[in-house]
């Protein structure tokens, strides 16, 4: 069954014959998938109160090991949020309690993020939901369909250089 990527490439292949158009098959794909796949996130974290940069500065928090505490250098790097909406996003978290920001003992010009108790609860009650919608949106794919992709996306990313730092 075609899709809409593969009319766009129709389109493309009778107007222009003579370029290979074939890349866009995959990155079309990607970017329609990505587009579908964060509306439908989007979705399960507005049902939290949350939205996508939220949710990832509060998963980032819990998943980091206890106290859940970063500093904002550390939170950028953890996350996939980028460092201009760092602050932003932290304002807006610790305006709803649901982290605090400390200055460091050591040494005043170090600043701590750390979850409170309501933004754990929360990231505890939204992750679940999270997890089902990807989980729906994957549904249809075979275990095997998942590996192939998972490895042709790893590649690919290691490919235009996002490698992990520290990978655990």
């Amino acid at each position: 069954m075609a899709d809409h990527v593969d009319r766009i490439v129709g389109q493309w292949g009778r107007q222009r014959p003579d370029l290979d158009v074939s890349p866009m098959e995959v990155f079309g794909r990607l970017t329609r998938a990505a587009r579908l796949a964060q509306a439908e996130m989007g979705r399960t974290f507005a049902e939290h109160g949350l939205d996508a940069p939220s949710f990832d500065m509060l998963a980032t928090l819990r998943r980091s090991d206890p106290p859940h505490r970063l500093t904002p250098a550390e939170l950028m790097r953890a996350s996939m949020v980028t460092s201009g909406a760092i602050s932003q996003r932290l304002d807006k978290l610790e305006a709803r309690g649901l982290v605090t920001r400390t200055r460091a003992e050591a040494d005043a010009r170090n600043v701590h993020v750390a979850l409170t108790k309501a933004g754990r609860t929360l990231i505890d009650a939204a992750l679940p939901d999270h997890l089902a919608t990807e989980e729906r949106m994957l549904a249809t794919l075979t275990a095997a369909e998942r590996k192939s992709l998972t490895t042709g996306l790893r590649a690919l990313l290691k490919a235009l250089g996002d490698t992990a730092e520290d990978p655990e």
